[in-house]
């Protein structure tokens, strides 16, 4: 079988990279995800494990498709019976880019009625649509006259891991905080700090990682437990497996810090649902007094910086301190800082080693990189 685990634009690479390491050979890195083969059981292995994926998608079918009428008699003929039954329910998604049909939303309506139309004249029923919970979620991806058919086997988004319902304002996906700890190469044997770390996303990724611990334990379910040939077997013995390698502590301190009690308070309750909340030392404590606990590791920044117009102005003493505080408190470090500003980036009075351009949404930032010598 065939599966393409989407990801965020630049994150295709470290995607790939995971997917070896959970053995699935050759995965091919490509626009927007990785393509990889395997059974049903590297499916729920990938949704499982993999921390900087967005989707595990499944291709059902590919065609070229520029009129209503061939969209709609394309997708009455795949095999919709392998995955769906009059009692479940589905939603249709649209990603629609240059091609003749022009409105994503009548392209999603066209295919629901192909899918229910092609139930209905096997089964005597139509199913249902639910578009807040469905039990089979279509993504149609239609660009420059080509359509792709699949079928989403993770539901909702892998960035949703379920620990983290006590958010702050505009919080940092937990597949994006992965992406940025696998990007400054730490591996747990160094401390790691945070220290603005909010809701806690940051540490409670890098204590999931540093436990061996997979990002999809927490989570309430996946689309493909929904599916009338899920096998529960499998699955269950790819948790047992995923439990036998939990490590009970970590080798080097993971720090959160922030000046907020609230948000400290919101970091624990999360690293508490993460089962992580021992192994992270969260703190309360301002910026500028900020001790680190050993002389060299890792120091990771996600700042805010200013999308509303006005705001830069407002948070440009804010990076003047960061960059203080790097240079006299953590000399020996190699510290990160994540911004969406370039303009405040440079009020940090460093000159980074490196620039890693990542998005945030929809958002364009760079991962700044400082050497402190």
């Amino acid at each position: 079988m065939q599966f393409f685990a989407t990801a965020a634009k630049g994150l295709e690479d470290i995607v790939a990279r995971e997917l070896a390491e959970l053995g699935i050979r050759e995965p091919v890195a490509e626009k927007g995800g990785v393509r990889f083969s395997g059974d049903l059981a590297d499916c729920y292995r990938a949704n499982l494990w993999l921390r900087t994926a967005q989707r595990i998608l499944l291709p059902l079918g590919e065609f070229p498709c520029d009129t209503q009428q061939m969209l709609y008699e394309r997708v009455r003929e795949l095999p919709w019976l392998s995955y769906l039954n009059p009692d479940m329910t589905l939603a249709v998604s649209c990603n629609l880019r240059d091609s003749a049909l022009k409105h994503s939303g009548f392209v999603a309506l066209k295919t629901k009625d192909a899918i229910v139309d092609a139930l209905r004249d096997r089964c005597g029923r139509r199913p249902s649509v639910d578009t807040r919970d469905p039990d089979l979620l279509v993504n149609v991806h239609l660009v420059r006259n080509r359509c792709t058919i699949s079928l989403d086997t993770s539901g909702t988004g892998l960035d949703k891991r379920g620990y983290r319902l006590d958010r702050k304002e505009a919080p940092l996906r937990e597949t994006l905080a992965a992406a940025i700890i696998s990007l400054t190469g730490w591996d747990g044997t160094a401390p790691l700090v945070d220290p603005m770390c909010g809701s806690g996303t940051i540490p409670i990724e890098a204590a999931l990682m540093a436990s061996g611990r997979p990002p999809g334990l927490t989570r309430t379910g996946f689309g493909f437990q929904r599916w009338p040939g899920f096998a529960p077997g499998v699955w269950q013995g790819l948790l047992d497996e995923a439990r036998s390698r939990f490590r009970d502590s970590v080798p080097a301190p993971i720090i959160g810090s922030d000046a907020s009690a609230g948000a400290i308070r919101s970091a624990c309750r999360n690293g508490d649902r993460a089962g992580v909340s021992r192994l992270i030392d969260f703190r309360v404590g301002e910026l500028n007094r900020f001790v680190p606990p050993e002389q060299t590791g890792v120091l990771v920044f996600n700042p805010p910086y200013g999308v509303r117009l006005g705001e830069e102005d407002a948070l440009k003493p804010l990076y003047r301190e960061i960059g203080d505080v790097m240079k006299r408190r953590f000399s020996g470090y190699t510290a990160y800082l994540l911004t969406g500003s370039p303009e405040l980036a440079k009020h940090v009075g460093l000159k980074a080693s490196r620039r890693i351009v990542l998005f945030n949404g929809p958002i364009e930032c760079r991962l700044l990189r400082f050497e402190l010598y």
